[in-house]
């Protein structure tokens, strides 16, 4: 591992959350998986790590640069994996647990309800959180079980950026 240049380490960050995103796409285009708001805050969290990561990787700066984008895709990557957590805690509560299902996050904006609203609404999630619509045939893994792994290696990756030695 220390023979790949932070360059190049940043690189496969970014590639590695373009991937997570296509992903994400395909298991919505073509086998019609609807979102839910935790699903698309885990998103927006592997967008971010991924720009961080690819600003890092096209200016490719000196050891203190190199520890601040360590820090924001690490910090970038914790609160994806954090989403992650808190909808496989609301798929794991008892059908009688689960919190009611609220409008849309679409529905909200379109009809002006206030910021406060909508942001609590995407990072609480509700019951539409809570349905499992998938699992890997394999493993038995839901995409937000997934989604915390890659989140964690991530997150382990910009871990050793920040640490690494010049």
């Amino acid at each position: 591992m220390k023979q790949l240049s932070p360059r190049l380490l940043n690189s496969f960050i970014f590639l590695f959350c373009a991937a997570m995103m296509g992903i994400a796409l395909y298991m919505q285009e073509a086998m019609n998986l609807e979102p839910c708001p935790l699903c698309i805050m885990q998103r927006v969290f592997f967008i971010v790590t991924g720009i961080v990561a690819l600003a890092a990787a096209l200016q490719n700066p000196a050891r203190t640069g190199r520890r601040v984008y360590g820090a924001l895709t690490t910090l970038t990557a914790l609160a994806g994996a954090g989403v992650a957590i808190r909808q496989i805690y609301l798929q794991h509560l008892p059908k009688d647990r689960v919190p009611q299902c609220g409008a849309s996050i679409s529905y909200m904006l379109e009809n002006d309800f206030p910021l406060s609203r909508v942001a609590k609404a995407l990072f609480s999630g509700d019951g539409s959180c809570a349905e499992v619509v998938w699992r890997d045939p394999v493993l038995g893994l839901g995409i937000p079980e997934w989604s915390l792994i890659g989140f964690l290696m991530l997150a382990g990756l910009s871990v050793f950026q920040f640490f690494r030695k010049p």
